[in-house]
Formats: C-alpha cells, structure tokens, sequence
C-alpha cells in the first residue's frame, strides 16, 4: 500500500434488512432506548457483496432501520471491497475512514461527555466522520456467475478501536459467511448487551461462545503499562481471549500527548466522493493522509510532498537503500522500489542506534511484538521529549490560585507567545529529556504554522478554562456567603444565584474538575442566598 500524506441505530427491526431508502435523517436515542448498548460501540453492520450488473452493492445494513445518504453507501460500497491486486484469494482485513454526508450530528448518546471527559483525545468519538472495519472474502465459487464469491462484512463506527474491531470480525466473519443473516443477528443481540464503554475500565464482552476482554484506555492510565489483569467479577467460561489493546495496531499510542489534527483515510479509492477535491492540481496539497493500493495515484499525486511506497524490503545486512528518504524527482514510474519520497529535509538527525536494534531483531527473527514495543518506545518518549517543553510553557500562562478571589471575575490565561516560548528552550527545551541532536527550533516553528499546533492549543486552553472556572468556583464555596450579602442589593444577590446556577450545572454536567462537596456546598449556598431574598422574588427563582 501507498501512504499519500498531504447517527447510532435507532428501534431493532424483527429480522436482517435490506438497505433502506436513502435518508440523512437520524434520529437522537436515549441510553433506555432498544440497542443503545449496541450504539454506545457501532453504528451499524453492513454486508457488501459484487453483484455482476451493478458492482458493489450494499446487500443489507443491520440495524435494519438505520439510514446512510446515498453517497455514503456509495463510500461505503467501494471503500469495502480492494481496490487493486484483486486476484488475491483468501480472507483480507482493513480499514477506512469516511466523512459523515448528513453533517455533523449532536451527541445523541448520554455518556459521550462523560466518556469523552476521561478518555485520551486520540480515542475520542468521531463527531463527523465514521470508521469502517472491513473482513473482505474472496473465494472460487462455481455456482456464482462470475466464478468468485465476493464478499464483506463491515463493522461501522465512531471509535478508532482498530484492533478490537478487527478481533471481533475474525470471530463473527468466518462464521457469518458460512451461515448469513441469522449468525449476524444473533451477535448484533449479543452486542447489545455489553456494558458501556468507560475509559479505565477493564471490560469482559461476551460474543459467539468467546469472552473478549479490553482495557479501555483513560487518560490517567501510565504510558506503555502492561495490559490489566483479568476481571474477578465473575468466573468466565472460557477463559477470556485479552486484547493488550483496543486500538494499537498502528502507533497512535506513542503519539497521544500530541492529537493529530488532520484529516486521513486508511483507505482511500478513486470512486471516493472526495477524490476530485483531493487530486485538484489548482490548489496545493491538502493537510490530508492517504492510503491507496492502485497505482493511478502514483502518478497522478506525483506532486504531493510525501509519498510512502510500502512493500517487501530485504532487512539482512546494512540498512536497507528501500527505507533511505528518496527526493520525489525519483519517483518517476509505476515501478519505483518501496521507500519514503519527500520534497523536505528532516529536522533532527536519525537514530542510527534503534535502527541498528530494529534491523538486529529482523536478523535474529525477534518476534514482530517485541519489535512494535521497541518503536512504540522510541516514539512515545521522543513525542513526549517534544510535547514537555510545550506543557511547562503552557502551565506558566495559568493564573497564580492566590489572584482567584471568590467575588470577582477570575483572571484571563495570558496569551501564548510563540517567540517567549522558544527563548525558553534554552534551559528548559527538549535537549534534557533527548539525546537525539537536530534543528528542534525549526521544528517547533514548522509545528507552529501546522493544523497540529492549533488542535493541542484549542484543546489545552478549554482544559485550563474549566480548571480555572473551577477553582472561581471553589474560592466563592470557601467564602462566607452571609458577610458578602450585608451590604449587596437584591439585583446583585439576584446576580449570584443565576451565576451559580449556571456554574453548578456545568459542573454537574462533568465539565468543571470539582468536588463533589463543592456541588453540594454550591446548591447549599443558592438556597441560602434565595432564602434571603423577599417572597416574591423567591417565587420567581423558585417556582413551583
């Protein structure tokens, strides 16, 4: 493969479906609705199959009332099946990824602000755009028309857990191709009855006769910790089969303390809707990541700034000519040799000793695992040598806890000056944490000026708003409210109950980090302040 960088169900129907009329409409669900376990994982399961007149078909969507746009079953339709080298017999998995044609939709299920409050933003439900987790058969078949049967069972979702989706179609595919609908149904019903997704939590989740136990990732958890140990909550028969992780087939991991905050496809095709927007030569590039198996795109995005040709390398001996970085001036045939082609000129200088280890480990056959866990190693620590400097930075432009005082507006976060920043690296940059020598001044510049830098910073300032609104809200619940209301007219006490009001129920909606105790105190405090006040404007704040 090339890499070219540049709604949930609704009501359960009685049987499998056949696709329904195009619609964007999508109806909200509440956690008591029916399947809204099954929604808190998956949107919906698809069945793509190739019929001879029309090509890929969308054969049923399960929920069977649940509703895909014509251009997104189209998506869907050609991003399920390979794009080239379909000769391949045998069973293939991947995955994709595809904007949502109906517009963003509003969280429908209850738990995402609590989920997404713990969980790390990298694993953050997709708001606008879905994943597809695809098991694609190809096998002879005389009866079939064409001779092959074709088909794929597409597990459609918002979470990036590739590689639980992945292991839940290794179970469910090979037995749905063997016997259709009623396999398919049977652990669509069993999925509805899994807990809820909760960051932290270690989760056992039943699914044809296979307990399937995961951790779900938190943002407290320790980087590169070991996988939990089994649940005790009850005796499992079989033994359960435990993931190490529910999305760590690509390195997502390592990167976590920095979001990426660009849009990328996994798998991307020439029928995509998209395709004219990304192949337009009238404009530069897009901030895009895309991942193709046809060669047309070789010479068509001959342009673009990066190009990953992925294949079969030789890794015995010195390291290998295919992984050296390659100017695109060279990538001049469909026949150009694996490696990464790049118009730019890397920062920092390689590690010549990973390397070394990586291509050790390949001669000694060193099992692929433990090869993963060394790069994933490498790459957390040196995403974190770089995210360091930018969090301490960050830290310094929160207001002292001493200037918060309980009955004025809190100070501002001052504002993030980039060439403050950099002056501070001189004693407190990356070369603490890093032996890896470079450009890393240019590489925070180049940071500065990319999507990236815009998301972290977005992400950071929300974070450090809701901790200061939270600690204006903890400074006035220590004050004496009785002392602060002598002297204060009824339009000003008036004032406070609406503002505490409104503070509690953002907080009470997990957007502020408080205390329970501050809750209470806080209700206790507007009680007191409406008790104060005369009968009629009681009546007013407090109706009946």
């Amino acid at each position: 493969m090339d890499a070219l960088l540049g709604p949930g169900p609704r009501r359960a129907g009685s049987s499998l479906g056949a696709a329904g009329p195009a619609s964007s409409c999508r109806a909200a669900r509440t956690p008591a609705a029916p399947w809204a376990r099954f929604s808190a994982w998956l949107e919906c399961v698809c069945v793509v199959t190739f019929d001879l007149e029309l090509g890929q078909a969308l054969e049923l969507v399960y929920p069977n009332d649940f509703r895909l746009t014509d251009k997104e079953k189209s998506s869907i339709c050609y991003l399920s099946f390979p794009d080239s080298h379909s000769g391949c017999l045998g069973d293939t998995q991947f995955s994709f990824r595809m904007r949502q044609c109906g517009g963003q939709r509003s969280p429908w299920y209850a738990n995402d602000r609590h989920y997404h409050s713990r969980a790390p933003v990298a694993l953050q439900r997709e708001p606008a755009h879905y994943f597809g987790y695809v098991y694609f058969r190809q096998v002879k078949d005389s009866s079939v028309k064409r001779g092959y049967f074709q088909k794929s069972l597409v597990l459609v979702s918002r979470l990036p857990f590739v590689r639980l989706f992945q292991a839940l179609l290794s179970l469910i595919a090979p037995e749905y191709f063997d016997k259709l609908a009623p396999c398919l149904e049977a652990v669509c019903s069993e999925i509805d009855q899994w807990p809820v997704p909760v960051p932290g939590q270690t989760l056992n989740l039943p699914v044809m006769g296979v307990v399937v136990q995961v951790h779900i990732p938190s943002r407290m958890d320790k980087p590169e910790s070991s996988p939990p140990k089994q649940c005790d909550q009850e005796n499992l028969l079989p033994a359960p089969m435990v993931l190490a992780s529910v999305h760590e087939l690509d390195l997502f991991s390592c990167l976590q303390p920095l979001r990426f905050c660009c849009d990328f496809r996994p798998y991307f095709t020439i029928h995509d809707s998209e395709f004219k927007e990304f192949t337009t030569r009238t404009q530069a590039p897009p901030n895009v990541v895309l991942g193709v198996t046809n060669p047309f795109f070789i010479k068509t995005l001959q342009h673009w700034p990066h190009i990953l040709r992925v294949g079969e390398p030789k890794m015995s001996g010195d390291l290998p000519k295919q992984v050296k970085l390659k100017k695109p001036s060279r990538l001049k045939t469909l026949d150009t040799k694996p490696g990464l082609y790049t118009a730019y000129t890397a920062h920092l200088h390689r590690d010549k000793a990973l390397l070394k280890r990586l291509l050790k480990g390949v001669q000694k056959k060193r099992p692929s695992d433990v090869q993963s866990a060394l790069l994933r190693r490498h790459l957390l620590e040196l995403t974190q040598s770089f995210i360091i400097p930018l969090e301490h930075y960050m830290a310094s432009l929160m207001p002292l806890q001493k200037s918060i005082t309980p009955w004025k507006t809190p100070p501002q976060i001052r504002p993030f000056s980039q060439d403050d920043f950099l002056r501070s690296l001189e004693h407190a940059g990356p070369q603490l944490t890093c032996i890896l020598k470079g450009d890393w001044l240019g590489l925070y510049r180049r940071f500065f000026k990319s999507p990236h830098f815009d998301g972290w910073y977005r992400q950071r300032h929300k974070e450090m708003a809701l901790k200061l609104e939270a600690l204006h809200l903890e400074a006035i619940c220590e004050a004496n409210i009785e002392t602060w209301m002598k002297d204060k007219s009824e339009v000003e006490v008036v004032d406070l109950v609406l503002k505490l009001r409104e503070k509690l129920v953002r907080a009470q909606g997990h957007q502020l980090p408080v205390k329970e105790a501050t809750l209470q105190r806080a209700q206790l405090y507007i009680e007191t302040v409406i008790g104060s006040l005369p009968k009629d404007l009681q009546a007013v704040l407090c109706p009946p």
